[in-house]
């Protein structure tokens, strides 16, 4: 290699250094021309940044009043102890009610002393029991069945007709014969024996529903049970004795139970109970 070539080569290589420096002092050029461009983007950047501060003013008015709030919920600990003290108050409510007696409240009913009836209290009492006693005398009267149609009975003269009648522990002798409607029982008139008139209904009723009230007299002899048992014989005693002296009756009687044998009777008293069946009161201790 010559001098000349080396000259040459050295020339070539300044020229290059020389081509490439200015590249790369073209970016140090360029970087100022692109800082506004960053600085641009801040500056456009804050008006959208400044646009919230104008809400932030709408909302502190807002954010103001809140610590105005602030007051009512410093209030409410200061009421707490009331609610504290509550608890405090169910349990001598509680105790206050337990110690009350139910009904306490209400007043006494004062009971006056009873009296002893007049006499004219205890026979205004006494008519009103036979009114009752007649109405259901009736009411029993007063079957659902059809009753014998009125009419007219002759009755022979001779005619002597005697009946036994039973009911509980009562016997009754009967005798019919011919007559005006007299009623003797033991010597003594109807009205006299039986007391009561639903007892004198109930053993005129085989007469009055034959038709026989009027025609024949009745002659009773009875002993045993009580009056209300000797009603009931008298009853069927004269049933049986109206079969016997006019068999087409039979059927009506017996259709209205006159005929029948009423066997009902009290039921003894068993040992342990108070009565037939009453048994004393239960007590667990």
């Amino acid at each position: 290699m010559t001098w000349t070539e080396d000259a040459e080569n050295e020339q070539g290589n300044e020229e290059t250094e020389e081509a490439t420096e200015p590249e790369a002092v073209e970016p140090e050029a360029e970087k100022p021309a692109e800082e506004p461009a960053a600085e641009e983007t801040p500056a456009a950047e804050e008006p959208a940044a400044e646009e919230p501060t104008a809400e932030e003013t709408s909302d502190e008015p807002a954010a103001e009043e809140a610590p105005a709030e602030e007051p009512a919920a410093e209030e409410a600990p200061a009421e707490e102890p009331a609610a504290e003290d509550k608890p405090a108050e169910k349990p001598a409510a509680d105790a206050a009610k337990k110690d009350v007696v139910p009904g306490a409240d209400l007043e006494p009913i004062a009971i006056g002393e009873e009296r002893e009836l007049t006499a004219e209290e205890r026979a205004a009492r006494e008519a009103e029991e036979e009114e009752r006693a007649a109405r259901e005398a009736a009411a029993a009267a007063d079957d659902d069945d059809e009753e014998i149609a009125p009419r007219t009975v002759t009755v022979p003269a001779d005619t002597n007709i005697q009946a036994t009648g039973k009911r509980k522990s009562a016997v009754a002798r009967i005798i019919v014969r011919a007559g005006n409607g007299d009623f003797q029982i033991n010597d003594r008139g109807i009205d006299e024996y039986f007391k009561s008139s639903q007892h004198q209904a109930l053993a005129r009723q085989p007469l009055v529903t034959a038709g026989y009230e009027g025609s024949v007299d009745v002659k009773v002899r009875v002993h045993g049970g009580g009056i209300s048992g000797q009603a009931g014989a008298v009853r069927h005693g004269v049933a049986r004795a109206l079969t016997s002296l006019e068999p087409e009756l039979r059927g009506d009687l017996k259709k209205r139970g006159m005929l029948t044998r009423d066997d009902r009777r009290k039921e003894r008293k068993k040992a342990g109970l108070k009565k037939a069946r009453k048994r004393p009161q239960f007590s667990k201790r």
